[in-house]
């Protein structure tokens, strides 16, 4: 009986973040059928992130491949701004890491800043001769830092074999940055669309109680971590001017960092001039996002910049919501037909907010008729042939 394919695939770290949370899902998915075996290694234990500190062992990402029976090694160390660089690593953690290389068949980088190990191993000549993919997930290569010359000269030397990014965007951003490996794939998003699904009106009561939101009042969801990315200034702001305008609306954030707790994020809340007119509930860190979509009339995101196919609209629109995003990365492809881009100014958001909101019962429809394109399972897929691929290009390479 043949035996299992083995991936090994690379984190920076398990912390909050849509990258993580979509590869984590691909490789428990993968690992389902036993036609393929799955090990992580994480260059990290803990991150600080977004004004906390976050452990590799608490995260839900973890916990669910570890449930999964996926192994997972991990380096004693921190995550933090700045990746690891190459001449961070011990000798203990590269003759580690060789080893773990060596025992794969196929190696998958989640983004590009794990690839410094990559480039530690090939200069100290202990690079084990494997395929390695590095799955791409941001639309602006030059906000990498150091990780993206990791890529480029990884790409340029054969140590990294193939690109995997989640949208055009992505793929087409790192080719104009230099990035040249042998094969290029795009394998689109993909949500566990059982889990976020529209919820019935008892669980939508339920749920706006909790949080003290009456059940008729419409509601603006951004799930986003407290990031310049993201720029939580501007939506701030869009929401002064709507409460404004709309008086009644609530505004859900969520995410790392936007919380009362983070002393920045209260200095933004002034600065963007949020008062006791906005109904505003900042609740930090989730982990019960499909229960916040569900209430969500409205799920919003004003990034500035570095989002390629962003988790965060497709699982809004998959539970019943109206996605209105700025035009970054491949946003507005994603939700074509059921919801809406808006330019980058407060009052292109607020007229946009509006427009979704008299416009939701259709869009809404619309999104709900597109679950089946939005499902995970496609994507899992997608990534069993790139993997096999992979081999059989790396075969008739020998």
């Amino acid at each position: 009986m043949t035996r299992p394919i083995r991936v090994l695939s690379l984190y920076e770290g398990f912390f909050a973040g849509g990258a993580r949370i979509l590869h984590s899902d691909v490789v428990a998915g993968l690992s389902l059928d036993g036609s393929q075996q799955h090990r992580v290694l994480s260059l990290t234990s803990s991150a600080r992130r977004d004004a906390s500190l976050q452990f590799a062992r608490d995260d839900t990402r973890f916990r669910r491949l570890h449930a999964a029976g996926v192994a997972i090694d991990t380096f004693d160390r921190v995550a933090g701004d700045v990746p690891l660089a190459p001449e961070h690593f011990t000798a203990a953690e590269l003759d580690r890491a060789a080893g773990l290389f060596a025992d794969a068949d196929v190696v998958l980088s989640l983004k590009e800043q794990p690839l410094s190990l990559v480039v530690a191993l090939q200069r100290a000549g202990m690079l084990p001769d494997r395929p390695v993919a590095a799955c791409l997930h941001r639309s602006d290569p030059s906000h990498s830092g150091p990780a993206l010359g990791w890529l480029t000269d990884a790409a340029a030397s054969g140590a990294v074999t193939a690109t995997i990014a989640c949208a055009e965007s992505t793929s087409d951003a790192y080719a104009r940055a230099g990035v040249s490996a042998a094969e290029a794939w795009v394998i689109d998003n993909g949500i566990d669309t059982r889990r976020f699904r529209p919820g019935t009106r008892a669980e939508r009561r339920r749920i706006r109680a909790r949080l003290g939101i009456p059940e008729s009042a419409p509601v603006v969801l951004l799930a986003a971590r407290f990031d310049a990315m993201k720029d939580p200034g501007l939506f701030l702001r869009a929401a002064a001017l709507h409460a404004r305008r709309s008086p009644g609306t609530h505004v859900v954030v969520c995410g790392s960092g936007m919380t009362r707790s983070n002393p920045a994020f209260v200095d933004l809340l002034a600065d963007s001039g949020v008062g006791a007119e906005v109904a505003l509930h900042a609740l930090g860190l989730r982990e019960d996002m499909p229960e916040l979509y569900r209430i969500a009339d409205v799920v919003a995101l004003t990034s500035a910049f570095g989002e390629a196919s962003p988790l965060c609209l497709v699982e809004g629109a998959a539970s019943g919501a109206v996605p209105v995003t700025t035009d970054v990365g491949d946003a507005a492809r994603m939700i074509d037909g059921f919801g809406l881009v808006t330019a980058r100014t407060p009052e292109s958001i607020v007229e946009a907010w509006g427009d979704a909101l008299a416009l939701r019962p259709a869009l809404r429809s619309a999104a709900l008729a597109a679950r089946g394109r939005l499902d995970r399972r496609r994507m899992i897929d997608d990534y069993r042939g790139a993997i096999t691929g992979l081999l059989l290009a790396d075969a008739l390479a020998a």
